[in-house]
């Protein structure tokens, strides 16, 4: 293990705790399906894509866990993530809407029935090193799906082009309305060219997971 990732490591614990501590208010899934009405115009339609920064489809957030979502969208209320849509709607709610929210879409998609078993998908030699580089699976856990703390993303079967999109993000610097701030992805990422992302970021699509698009009832 890298003097770098044992710091970063330190670090995403400790951040991981902070966020455990401000983050006590409990989540209603019925309150959170009333909500979702700002949310189904892009996320509840099957490939739906966003044009900016540039074209790509829109992350699939059923399934995802609720916490991540909720670190996500504070987020993007506080400017640390920029993006001026989902800035937009962030500032619209106030922390209850976001645990709802959060909590419902946690919940959306998943049923009762034993999950599948799933064939392991094996990176190649050179997307493998790429992946060790940063030891992307300590936090992301096994397949990418079980990440070793709820607020950390699922990655496993997201869209390939919006994971891309995703990671260049964490090398953007001094842009208004383009980039994300985080210490610990930002060194990361930073180890990486463009090219390097886009082969994990394809690699982590074709992972099976647990996320899905569910259509809404409006577009079904």
């Amino acid at each position: 293990m890298t003097k770098l990732f044992t710091t970063l490591f330190a670090l995403a614990v400790s951040l991981a705790t902070a966020a455990a501590h401000s983050q006590d208010i409990k989540g209603d899934v019925k309150a959170g399906e009333a909500k979702t009405a700002m949310c189904i115009g892009c996320h509840g339609i099957q490939g739906y894509q966003a044009s900016f920064p540039e074209v790509y489809k829109v992350p699939m957030i059923s399934g995802q866990s609720g916490k991540y979502i909720a670190a996500a969208l504070q987020a993007y209320k506080k400017g640390e993530r920029k993006h001026p849509t989902m800035r937009g709607i962030a500032e619209s709610l106030n922390d209850q809407d976001i645990a709802d929210l959060s909590a419902f879409y946690e919940q959306h998609g998943v049923t009762a029935a034993a999950p599948a078993a799933r064939t392991a998908k094996t990176p190649s030699p050179a997307v493998a090193a790429l992946l060790a580089k940063a030891n992307c699976a300590s936090c992301h856990g096994a397949d990418f799906s079980k990440p070793i703390d709820p607020s950390y993303p699922k990655l496993g079967g997201q869209h390939a082009d919006y994971l891309f999109v995703a990671l260049k993000a964490y090398k953007v610097e001094n842009n208004p309305k383009v980039g994300r701030s985080n210490a610990i992805m930002g060194a990361m990422i930073k180890q990486y060219t463009n090219a390097e992302l886009k082969q994990m970021a394809n690699y982590l699509a074709s992972v099976e997971g647990d996320l899905k698009v569910v259509p809404q009832k409006k577009f079904r």
